[in-house]
Order: structure tokens, then C-alpha cells, then sequence
């Protein structure tokens, strides 16, 4: 076992390197966890923002504008003080500012006229505040229109009641993604820097002066060389693969072990572990110089992340981003994680699906182990 010996040897000197990663990982994947955990069916609630009211009219209208505005946000009444008002507006302390000039009632009932807002600058909340006021004057002028009184109207459009809106459980998960569904987007990232990287390391060591001539003449087989180098690798990707698995159930726990889905996470994980020590295998037949290896592995790491929807999810990725992807064997790691996290239950047509995509990368491991063996094999006859 001299070469698996000498495999392993390698695999720890680069252990610091191994533990640096997973610690960024799992921090990374705590944040998001952090971050993402409350945000399931609540992402579209309400934002309360602080308004300031400077009510010079006094009117039925006027009164009815802060009872709506004061269902949603923090209003507070203040004077017609210009500075005091920027001040306010500068420091944060309000966001959003409406005028109630005096007459107001009459000239926006009789001729749509408009409140005078003030904004912070590039806030986004005062587009939804925006939104509110108009809708709420445009039911007044509605009601008044149709016969009402003032006082009549304004009370109808203040006692109008939202849709209730209720979230179907269609695809078994009451609409929501499951929190670890973050936790395996970013695997692919992990197993890449860990296995490219080492992995690479070990092979372009034994590429290294004369040492292949020197294995060529050695009392040790090709075939033998060869198995124990696939034993080490495949104990080290082995080895990562179970971290990555025992700290999404270490992190998710019960919610994860009562997912249906936990065979089709397992499998596709596994998928792309062969999927990585494919890669792993090329990149160490391209290179025996350590910095060359590190441009490499960033640039195939980094650019697969960022193409295939690991960092930027794939539903925000454009049409023509999505189609090169599609060449890339992360793409379909991250579809099937993507579908595993819509639907609760995995039968029929979505089954079909995963599994495809899994078979796809599978075939991606297969064609680039070609591609380095063919790779390997022309080296050694130019040598």
C-alpha cells in the first residue's frame, strides 16, 4: 500500500487547508440559516415605516388619511417646521413626510388634487406608502362620487376589509422552502475548493521530476497504482461527503430527518461527490505547478458557482446564463435541489425529473473520467 500511503501523506499536510474550508462553509451556511429561517410564508408581510403628518387642514379627510396610515405605520403628528422636518428626514428619523394643506378636503374630493409628500431618497418603502395613500383617496373619491358624504366615504374606505389570502399545500410543503435546502445549495462550492484542490495537489506530486519514471520501474503495477490511488481518493471524498451530510443534520435536525426527500438529497450529494473527484482527477492531470493548480481550481470553483446556481439562484439567473449552464454538471446538482425544495412529495413526473438530472451528472463524471484518462494516457507516451 506505498502509494495509498503516499496519498495519504499528502492529504495531511493539506489538512489545515481541509478544515479552513469547512469552517467557512458551515459559517456560511449558518448566516444563510440565520438570515432565512423566518422568512418562509412571512417574506411578503407589511413594513412599518415611520411617517411624520403635518395636518393644516383639520378636516374629515385629513383625519381619515392618519386613521389609515396608522393601521400600517409609526405616524407622528408634527408642525410646519421646514428644518425641524429635514432634520428629521436627514437623521432617519422619519422616513416619509405628508402635507395636509388647509382647503384639502374640498380640492381633492372636487378636483383630485394630490398630498405633497417628502422622501428619503432612494428608499424603496416610499413606493409602498405612495401606493397606500392613492388607494386609500381613490376609495373616498369613489364612495363620494357615488353619493356619499365626506364623512360617510371616508369611513367606507376605512372599514373596507383586505383579501384573506391562504397558502395552499399543493406540492407538500405549505409553500415554503425548507431551511436546509440553503444548507445543500452550497456543498458543490465545498467539495470543489476541498477536492480540486487537494486532490490536484496529490496528483501533480507524483508527476513531479522523476517520479512517474520511477513508479513506471517500481515492483508495484499500473493496475495496483491505480486501485490504491482510487481508494484514497475515494476515502477522502468519502470522508468529506459524510462532514457535509452530519452537519445538515447536526444544523437541521428533526426537520430534516422527517423530509420525505432525504434519499433524493443523499443521492443527488452523492452524484456530485463522483461529479467533483472527476473534475478533481482532471485538474491534477493538468498541471504539477502549485500556483498554476490554484488558478485553476478558483477559476473552475468560482465561475461553476456562480454559473450553475449555487451563489445566485437559478430563478434569478437570465435565459441565455441558464443555457450555458445547462453544459455544466453543478447546473443539475442545483435543479434537482431546487425541485426537491418546491415539491414535499416526490412522485410521477417530478421523480422522473430528479432522477434524470442525476443520471445527467452521473454521465458529466463519466465523460470528464474519459477525458482525464485519455488525458493521462497521452502524457505518458510524450514522456
Amino acid at each position: 500500500m506505498t502509494v495509498f500511503k503516499g496519498y495519504m501523506k499528502i492529504v495531511k499536510a493539506n489538512i489545515g487547508l481541509i478544515l479552513m474550508y469547512l469552517v467557512i462553509f458551515l459559517g456560511i451556511t449558518m448566516m444563510i440559516q440565520a438570515v432565512t429561517k423566518d422568512t418562509g410564508g412571512g417574506s411578503y408581510s407589511a413594513e412599518s415605516v415611520q411617517i411624520g403628518i403635518v395636518d393644516e387642514d383639520g378636516g374629515v379627510l385629513a383625519e381619515g388619511v392618519k386613521d389609515y396610515l396608522g393601521q400600517f405605520h409609526d405616524v407622528t403628528l408634527m408642525e410646519n417646521d421646514k428644518e425641524k422636518l429635514q432634520e428629521s428626514l436627514f437623521y432617519r428619523n422619519l422616513e416619509y413626510i405628508v402635507k395636509i394643506p388647509g382647503g384639502f378636503e374640498e380640492k381633492c374630493l372636487e378636483d383630485g388634487e394630490k398630498l405633497e409628500v417628502t422622501k428619503v431618497p432612494g428608499s424603496y418603502t416610499s413606493f409602498y406608502v405612495d401606493q397606500q395613500i392613492t388607494s386609500f383617496l381613490n376609495s373616498v373619491k369613489t364612495y363620494y362620487a357615488a353619493g356619499y358624504s365626506a364623512s360617510d366615504a371616508v369611513d367606507s374606505a376605512l372599514d373596507r376589509q383586505d383579501a384573506s389570502i391562504k397558502m395552499m399545500d399543493i406540492n407538500g410543503n405549505a409553500g415554503e422552502i425548507p431551511g436546509y435546502t440553503y444548507y445543500y445549495r452550497y456543498i458543490p462550492y465545498l467539495l470543489l475548493c476541498v477536492l480540486c484542490y487537494v486532490l490536484g495537489n496529490i496528483l501533480s506530486a507524483f508527476r513531479k521530476g522523476d517520479i512517474p519514471k520511477r513508479m513506471q520501474a517500481s515492483a508495484v503495477s499500473s493496475r495496483r497504482q491505480n486501485l490504491e490511488a482510487l481508494l484514497a481518493a475515494g476515502i477522502l471524498g468519502g470522508a468529506l461527503w459524510a462532514v457535509c451530510i452530519a452537519g445538515g443534520f447536526l444544523l437541521y435536525g428533526k426537520e430534516l430527518l422527517k423530509s420525505s426527500s432525504i434519499p433524493y438529497y443523499l443521492i443527488n450529494s452523492l452524484a456530485l461527490l463522483f461529479v467533483v473527484l472527476a473534475l478533481a482527477y482532471l485538474v491534477g492531470m493538468l498541471t504539477s505547478n502549485t500556483n498554476a493548480l490554484n488558478g485553476i481550481v478558483n477559476t473552475i470553483s468560482l465561475g461553476m458557482c456562480f454559473l450553475s446556481g449555487v451563489f445566485v439562484p437559478l430563478d434569478i439567473l437570465n435565459k441565455e446564463v441558464k443555457t450555458v449552464a445547462q453544459f455544466l454538471p453543478i447546473y443539475w446538482y442545483e435543479k434537482v435541489n431546487d425541485t426537491l425544495s418546491q415539491f414535499g412529495n416526490i412522485t410521477g413526473s417530478v421523480r422522473a425529473e430528479v432522477l434524470q438530472s442525476i443520471g445527467i451528472q452521473l454521465v458529466f463524471a463519466a465523460a470528464i473520467v474519459c477525458v482525464a484518462m485519455a488525458l493521462s494516457k497521452k502524457k505518458r507516451i510524450a514522456a
